[in-house]
């Protein structure tokens, strides 16, 4: 499987990132091992989590899948096969949050304890804090490097402007460079990454790692009737969201393209990110080794010209 860089980095990636906001919440430790083996053993790298994973669930608290991945890693001695992000940010159980150097050197050795491991290959910040400057926050990332605590950062959920601003910044003060972007994109979300972050990424050399590549579920083609919403938790607001004229032209296509190469519709969504020029690989999570096993096979789907444009054609807003 032919890897690819993230960024100006020296990390070579097969382009589909497993996301690990599942473990602890959808599927207990078990299940998460059996994934995060598979997904070593099919030959991929890239695993992706955050310090909020998963505060959502009622009695958690934040960190429970670093937890998870890090008594994957002391037990399975793994930690040279993968490429190992997770972010810092968004609010935790205790209430901390934010950008500040305070919370950004507190918060990584907390996520370094939970995943046992003494680096950080990514550490991503998961929002942006206007509310702190960005000199602050990338002082911090520099201290961080410095002390070997992460190897590289990233960002996540920013816009065209801020992200050119930060990168401004750290070329002025000699900081460490943001190398990745982690943006919400799939074949139904597209017009907030392709109207500005795209080119940005492309010109100044970024990789790109998506979330919710899938569209939560939607693109696999499980949510296509008001029935099939209610079969599950997130079904309600996947539904208000996708399950439109929009939605269901864009499932057609994908149900043509996806005959035509006897797989699923999930695996052809992510093709067709990975067949984008701009993306590293999208981020998807997987809830079974059957699960991990469908969505792999996108990196080996050759889509042609003509498949990509009624793709395109049928998802453009």
């Amino acid at each position: 499987m032919k890897k690819r860089n993230l960024g100006n980095t020296e990390f070579q990636i097969a382009p589909l990132a497993l996301g690990a906001n599942v473990f602890g919440w959808t599927i207990n430790q078990e299940s998460s091992f059996q994934v995060l083996d598979a997904f070593v053993d099919l030959g991929f790298q890239f695993i992706d989590t955050a310090n909020i994973y998963s505060t959502w669930v009622p009695g958690h608290k934040g960190g429970e899948s670093e937890t998870i991945i890090g008594n994957w890693l002391k037990l399975s001695g793994k930690r040279d096969k993968i490429v190992l992000a997770t972010k810092v940010g968004m609010q935790m159980g205790d209430g901390s949050k934010g950008l500040k150097r305070e919370n950004i050197i507190k918060s990584v050795e907390d996520s370094l304890r939970r995943l046992q491991t003494n680096t950080i290959d990514l550490y991503q910040s998961h929002l942006d804090d206007q509310e702190t400057s960005l000199e602050e926050t990338l002082e911090a990332y520099s201290t961080l490097l410095k002390h070997g605590k992460i190897r590289a950062i990233g960002a996540s959920n920013y816009s065209a402007q801020r992200l050119m601003d930060a990168l401004k910044v750290s070329k002025e003060k000699h900081f460490p460079l943001y190398v990745s972007l982690q943006p919400e994109y799939n074949l139904y979300d597209r017009s907030g990454f392709e109207s500005e972050l795209e080119a940005l990424c492309i010109k100044e050399k970024l990789g790109v790692i998506s979330y919710y590549s899938l569209a939560s579920g939607f693109l696999t083609g499980k949510y296509r009737s008001s029935d099939d919403i209610r079969k599950s938790v997130r079904g309600p607001s996947i539904g208000a969201k996708y399950l439109n004229a929009r939605g269901h032209k864009i499932l057609a296509a994908l149900d043509t393209v996806a005959k035509t190469h006897s797989t699923s519709t999930g695996a052809i969504a992510l093709s067709w990110l990975m067949h984008r020029e701009s993306i590293t690989a999208p981020i998807a999570s997987a809830t079974s080794v059957e699960q991990l096993k469908e969505i792999a096979k996108a990196p080996e789907i050759k889509l042609s010209k003509d498949e990509i444009n009624i793709l395109g054609e049928a998802s453009a807003e």
